[in-house]
């Protein structure tokens, strides 16, 4: 499960499909309907969140606005009617980083069209839930990419 920091918009056609995929099951463990994934560190920020059901749907309803900017038929019907303002989550640069240079490292595979479109972007746009703050990669994420002392970021409050 990978629920991006990073917009949706720089994901390609196999990405946001996943992401749709992905972020559905993720809303359904946050509302208690699935006992899988229950555990899933990218639910972390989310279960942080205030209101972790409504800060799913707002993520999702994101992804299914550029997905019908590409065209594509997802369906709205999934997500229920948005809620009353909700605070946005922070997360940190780093993270954001990182996660750029793993799509990156995912489009120079996958779609290398959209790969030379991208490349020249340093750091890119998140996802319009979050709030980018200092800080390096978290702590949940599955990397072998070492952390340097005095950068690890602390979880979510």
């Amino acid at each position: 499960m990978r629920l991006w920091t990073v917009h949706p918009r720089f994901l390609d056609a196999r990405g946001i499909v996943a992401l749709w995929r992905e972020g559905l099951l993720a809303k359904a463990v946050l509302e208690g309907k699935t006992k899988g994934y229950r555990n899933h560190p990218q639910l972390i920020r989310f279960r942080a969140h205030e209101r972790p059901s409504d800060a799913i749907c707002e993520y999702l309803r994101i992804v299914l606005v550029e997905s019908l900017c590409r065209g594509y038929r997802f369906d709205a019907t999934k997500l229920p009617a948005p809620a009353a303002a909700l605070e946005r989550i922070e997360e940190t640069q780093g993270q954001l980083d990182y996660e750029w240079r793993h799509l990156l490292a995912k489009l120079a595979v996958r779609d290398a069209e959209r790969l030379a479109r991208f490349s020249a972007i340093v750091s890119p746009e998140a996802h319009p839930l979050f709030t980018v703050i200092p800080g390096g990669i978290r702590d949940w994420e599955a990397t072998s990419v070492p952390r340097a002392a005095g950068r690890r970021s602390s979880k979510m409050r």
